[in-house]
């Protein structure tokens, strides 16, 4: 329960952040030119019967715009006097044009109101990512320094890779990172003609079709490559299953039930088995049996393996930390003062957007549907302790993420607005007002069946159904 919290709190503080300043990107346009802005709020404060959504909202005096926030966390709003958005209010479109209403003002501030949210979320996830730079700078495991090697599923071994491989970089240039949050390294494999690899001492070189689906890569089990990792404990936690068994750090993983294991994917993979099997045990004595296994362990300095049998935990676990990179490898760190950050946070923030915008393409295919996820996968994006660097990291993330997908030209998003915009400056007409109210309509008909099959997703994906 704590850890949920911990993830609520930061998307809640992240979302809040990121809506307030994507509405204030259209306020500070819609202001400086003059347009009157009547409400300006953090979630949407829809009224339910007599029962009014608001949590609080303040007019200060002088001033034409209310300021609040709804009970409703899907977003914000801003509202614009004499623009159809998402309030639908067709009863203010109805009376005589005014000179500090939007839809009398030239087309090209109009497009500057419509895009000033987009710009802002823009300029602020290149801003995080320099700070953060400027921070922290910038540490990764080079890919060309995993000694013992990638991990490689059957379909890897199909085209010719071995276990083992030391990963060098591909036709496009050298790998620089395993992964990150846009898949680079992933995209790379699947884009290239020609991947080098380092094996037994030796360079070779493995062709490849050079246009690979990149989904399957990420969401197959095993996944396609990964870091050799031996399964070896890092650490034991006192009156864990593993302690009673009486392993300890250094010790190596050998077997599960029979079931050879080399790597920690192998081990997680045979408990995600197990977890399999759990999902349909009914009975305490049918849990039990399941949660009981057979290990064979290989002692540190003891070439001799032992067996050892234990009770795992209700949520199968053994009570120990896996060795992780980290263990084996030393991290690359960069380090940047305060004006070489931007130029590196600018560069970093370009690379997440260009690798979002290229995975985009992969939700048309039935896979890709199901990977999209609601609140609760966004929510799952933070860790389950308060992490400053990740708490940024993510915001900065979701900055981009929203910036995007509200570029988008659906109608009710800001590329709606602009499509329209920018079809009446080329042809010198405006769309009806009629029509932009219909396409209004549509446009939030769409988002919303989007969000439920999205939310859809997240509660399937609990259930372990998908």
């Amino acid at each position: 329960m704590e850890t949920f919290l911990i993830r609520l709190l930061q998307f809640v503080l992240a979302i809040s952040l990121l809506v307030l300043l994507h509405e204030g990107g259209h306020m500070f346009f819609a202001k400086l030119f003059g347009v009157r802005v009547e409400k300006f709020f953090v979630f949407f404060d829809v009224n339910i019967g007599k029962w009014k959504g608001k949590l609080f909202s303040w007019k200060p005096k002088k001033d034409d715009t209310e300021y609040g926030m709804g009970w409703l966390p899907l977003g914000g709003y801003c509202k614009i006097a004499g623009m159809i958005d998402e309030s639908l209010d067709t009863e203010q479109m109805k009376k005589e044009p005014q000179p500090w209403e939007f839809r009398t003002k030239p087309a090209w501030q109009r497009l500057l109101i419509m895009i000033g949210g987009v710009l802002v979320n823009f300029v602020l996830a290149l801003f995080i990512y320099s700070m953060i730079m400027f921070t922290w700078g910038d540490s990764y495991f080079k890919v060309s320094d995993m000694s013992m090697g990638m991990r490689f599923n059957v379909d890897a071994k199909a085209l010719g890779f071995r276990d083992h491989d030391v990963m060098l970089g591909t036709d496009q240039g050298p790998f620089r990172e395993y992964a990150n949050v846009n898949g680079d390294f992933f995209r790379q494999i699947a884009q290239a003609k020609r991947v080098d690899v380092l094996r037994n001492g030796k360079k070779h070189s493995i062709a490849l079709p050079g246009d690979m689906d990149m989904l399957p890569m990420i969401k197959t089990r095993p996944y396609f490559v990964e870091p050799f990792i031996p399964a070896q404990v890092d650490s034991v936690m006192g009156g864990s299953p593993a302690a009673r068994a009486g392993i300890k750090a250094g010790d190596l993983i050998r077997t599960v039930n029979g079931k050879k294991i080399e790597t920690w994917s192998d081990m997680n993979y045979q408990m995600g088995v197990l977890d399999d099997v759990m999902s349909v045990k009914n009975t305490h004595k049918d849990s039990l049996a399941a949660r009981s296994v057979v290990l064979t362990v290989q002692h540190k300095g003891v070439e001799k393996l032992d067996t050892v049998k234990m009770v795992l935990t209700p949520d199968l676990k053994l009570g120990v930390l896996q060795a992780t990179l980290a263990t084996y490898y030393k991290p690359v760190q960069e380090r940047y003062g305060f004006f070489e950050s931007f130029p590196a946070g600018i560069k970093h923030g370009w690379n997440v957007l260009r690798g979002y915008v290229g995975n985009f393409r992969y939700l048309a295919s039935a896979d890709g549907a199901k990977s999209i996820g609601g609140f609760g996968a966004i929510g799952s994006l933070f860790p389950p302790y308060w992490d400053w660097y990740m708490f940024w990291s993510m915001t900065a993330f979701l900055s981009i993420i929203l910036a995007f997908m509200n570029i988008l030209p659906i109608p009710a998003l800001d590329g709606g607005h602009v499509v329209f915009l920018l079809y009446e400056m080329i042809t010198r007409r405006k769309p009806s007002e009629k029509f932009m109210i219909r396409a209004e309509y549509v446009g939030i008909t769409l988002l919303i069946l989007l969000m439920i099959f999205a939310n859809l997703n997240d509660i399937l994906r609990w259930l372990h159904i998908m």
